[in-house]
């Protein structure tokens, strides 16, 4: 069976095709012809992840799935959440660490976490699976690997941030790993 996932990101295609194995045939959007911007303007991160999904069967009738995810701090009221890519205003994630860091200040209170939320449109039915690690915001950042927040996110028991972690190595405890499982999982009884 096919699935597209809502992403032209192959290196994301194929860490999830790896997991699914080969009961379903994932592609990108690029490969059903979709070159649109799909708009991601909910307020949640189920509101933006179903927006995907609710875009790709409108317009081409498929089984998709879509996904978004970002950084929720409790010192900053859930900031950045859905606004993690662009919370200082632009996709510069320097400018993103530096507000992040900024706002925070001295907050005693660093706790923080990342979320993912993973819609799946599949026969006629549409799912949710959630993925969400626990840590810490740190003052500074630490460590080259990764993206976006890595540098000053510590994951709960834990003492390295992600971008000191190798992909591997995060890819076994993050946010959007476990929300995949639940979506493989989900997938794997279906057929």
């Amino acid at each position: 069976m096919e699935l597209i996932f809502a992403t032209n990101n192959a290196h994301k295609l194929e860490e999830v095709q790896q997991m699914v194995g080969d009961r379903f045939i994932l592609k990108t959007l690029a490969d059903i012809n979709c070159h649109d911007d799909i708009p991601e303007t909910g307020i949640t991160f189920q509101e933006n992840a179903k927006q995907k999904t609710d875009y790709l069967v409108e317009r081409f009738a498929v089984n998709c799935f879509g996904d978004d995810s970002g950084l929720e701090v409790d010192a900053l009221n859930g900031e950045p959440g859905v606004y993690s890519a662009r919370y200082s205003g632009s996709r510069d994630m320097e400018k993103n660490i530096d507000l992040v860091l900024e706002k925070l200040g001295d907050s005693s209170n660093r706790n923080a976490r990342f979320k993912t939320v993973i819609s799946l449109y599949l026969n006629g039915e549409q799912h949710f699976f959630e993925g969400t690690v626990e840590g810490n915001i740190i003052t500074n950042r630490i460590g080259t690997e990764g993206f976006g927040y890595d540098p000053i996110f510590i994951p709960e028991g834990y003492t390295q941030t992600f971008a000191e972690m190798s992909m591997l190595e995060k890819n076994k405890i993050s946010h959007r790993a476990k929300a995949i499982a639940k979506l493989v999982d989900f997938l794997k009884s279906e057929i």
